[in-house]
């Protein structure tokens, strides 16, 4: 007798989703290899943040060991890499991750390809995710959080709609954010609740061929 198939879907289907979103440069192209989007190349986006999270880094007597959690192309995370004492950039896709190991060469920086709703992170001093929460599931969303406890700080960007929403509408991982939705992540809100001892808002962006605003928040734990 033969045996069936097993047709049972992947549970976090994040990592199919990204490979495809490179390949098929869903995210548009400036002529290289891996793009990760305006969000990452558009000056009036990225030099805002790379300004304020300088600050950020620079503030402290000691410099902090940052882990970039959904690092993307490095277009942003190379303009921080001097600010640190040492630099864990990850991503999901093995040849972005192997294409940026070739590209950006420091001593205390270093590239991991992990998924970081199902792998142990590293660890360190602050995490930062740029536009990375809002792909995922709400399920994705909470293996993440669990995690990112072990941090002192994180610094969370997100794309969420301008004015009154729903948050935390669920959607499924890779197919797009909860700005479709007329949503968009509230971690301080159910189904999270996430308890911190600090929330500041460190910067909000809004762009006129843009929908929705680009807010950069700061989470302290302990």
């Amino acid at each position: 007798m033969m045996k069936k198939e097993n047709k049972t879907k992947q549970p976090w289907p994040t990592k199919e989703a990204m490979e495809q979103v490179y390949e098929k440069k869903l995210w548009g192209t400036n002529n290289t290899d891996f793009y990760s989007g305006l969000g990452s190349h558009h000056p009036k986006i990225v030099n805002p943040y790379i300004e304020i999270l300088s600050s950020f880094l620079t503030s402290f007597k000691s410099p902090l060991s940052l882990c970039d959690l959904g690092c993307g192309d490095f277009n942003v995370g190379k303009e921080l890499v001097s600010y640190t004492k040492k630099y864990v950039a990850v991503d999901i896709v093995p040849a972005l991750i192997e294409r940026n190991k070739e590209k950006f060469k420091e001593d205390h920086l270093e590239f991991h390809c992990i998924n970081i709703a199902e792998a142990d992170l590293p660890s360190g001093d602050c995490a930062i995710l740029r536009q990375v929460l809002q792909h995922l599931s709400n399920a994705e969303v909470e293996r993440v959080l669990t995690k990112l406890i072990d941090f002192k700080y994180v610094i969370l960007t997100e794309h969420i709609p301008e004015g009154d929403f729903t948050s935390n509408k669920d959607i499924i991982s890779g197919q797009g954010t909860r700005l479709k939705k007329q949503s968009g992540l509230n971690l301080l809100a159910a189904p999270f609740n996430f308890k911190v001892v600090e929330v500041k808002q460190l910067l909000s962006v809004r762009l006129p061929d843009f929908k929705g605003v680009i807010v950069t928040t700061l989470y302290r734990f302990f």
